[in-house]
């Protein structure tokens, strides 16, 4: 099973002062350090991968409560803090181009904690395919541009990254956590939080698309789409006379562009046979568009439509003192607060070392 939210953040120019940075860095590890030694590592890779928790943690070291730069700086700070730590638990990733150090990091941490190269080989395609998958499986044109993958001594992980869609200025955050996990192509959502819905959304993880993945197999496996898309010259309107003797201009003055359709990857795809949908995907060169193409085949042609319903299941915010978005929500916003604090009171450390800890967070300041 994995567990997985998503959370939607307005775009917010500016970057974290270093000052601010240096105590998040600070306060972010203490309670960090605090939740893994009291309920273990796999505790802490919960909460991370729990868009609440991540969200509270990011407003209780003092970012901006709601803007996307949160999920950046929040996850930053972790990360310098806990790969100075010797806790258990390191950070790989980043923002941008540091995004694509992932990978390299990973089979570092992974040799540090004496992993095996099998294990860390698996940890490196699970940090490829879950970006993957929601940069091309959910296709809610919110582009990657942030990846994060925290993982554990034992070899378990958790995944924070980041979208951007550039029409409606949002940013959208995706949590992953691997417990009992069993694939990536149905169903992996636990929690999926947002304060935009879209009309529609392709969403090729639904187990309403069930058939349209195994379509999309078979349309790769037998070669289907080179007579589907043998001739691709657009037609003409003498042309479109001619077939059918008749035709009617459509009320709307924009014109629908069709997605570019990549033969040549699909091709690529047909000669390595894939047997199951997730082998499909994981093919390098497998995006959005062959996604998409499949999809619109298994539809047209076979009668199996795929889910274009956006997988957003229910909303959360605070709210902001002016009424923007909302008032704030007291119920909630205590919650989040609570979610946090009860981490740090709840730790059966002994009185005396519960006032340390306490002086420690008191000390930052």
């Amino acid at each position: 099973m994995i567990k997985k939210g998503y959370a939607d953040l307005p775009l917010h120019p500016g970057k974290c002062p270093a000052w601010l940075f240096g105590r998040m860095k600070k306060l972010s590890g203490v309670v960090s350090e605090l939740i893994i030694d009291e309920y273990g590592v796999r505790e802490f890779l919960e909460r991370v991968s729990n868009p609440y928790f991540f969200q509270s943690l990011g407003c209780v070291i003092g970012f901006d409560w709601h803007s996307s730069g949160l999920t950046v700086t929040t996850t930053a700070a972790l990360k310098e803090s806990l790969n100075e730590k010797n806790i258990g638990v390191n950070v790989a990733g980043g923002k941008g181009k540091t995004s694509r150090k992932a990978p390299e990091e990973i089979r570092g941490f992974g040799k540090k904690f004496g992993l095996s190269t099998e294990k860390i080989d698996k940890m490196v395609y699970n940090s490829r395919m879950s970006a993957k998958v929601d940069n091309s499986l959910v296709q809610d044109n919110y582009n990657l541009y942030h990846h994060t993958f925290f993982l554990s001594e034992k070899g378990k992980w958790a995944v924070v990254q980041q979208g951007m869609n550039n029409e409606n200025s949002y940013a959208r955050r995706y949590h992953w956590l691997s417990s009992n996990f069993k694939d990536f192509v149905e169903e992996p959502h636990n929690a999926i939080c947002s304060e935009k819905k879209h009309d529609k959304v392709l969403n090729m993880t639904a187990k309403g698309s069930k058939e349209a993945r195994k379509i999309s197999i078979d349309v790769v496996n037998d070669g289907i789409f080179e007579r589907f898309f043998r001739n691709t010259r657009q037609k003409t309107l003498t042309e479109f006379y001619s077939e059918f003797k008749h035709f009617k201009m459509p009320e709307r003055h924009y014109i629908r562009f069709q997605k570019e359709i990549n033969i040549k990857m699909l091709r690529i795809a047909r000669d390595y046979q894939p047997k199951t949908y997730e082998e499909l995907i994981a093919i390098r060169g497998v995006g959005s568009k062959s996604i998409r193409s499949l999809a619109l085949i298994s539809e047209l042609v076979y009668g199996k439509r795929a889910s274009w319903k956006d997988p957003v299941k229910y909303s959360f915010a605070h709210g902001g003192k002016d009424g923007i978005p909302y008032p704030v929500n007291r119920e909630v916003y205590d919650s989040s607060v609570n979610f946090l604090r009860e981490a740090i009171k709840q730790a059966k450390i002994g009185e005396k070392d519960k006032i340390y800890a306490l002086r420690r967070l008191r000390g930052i300041y």
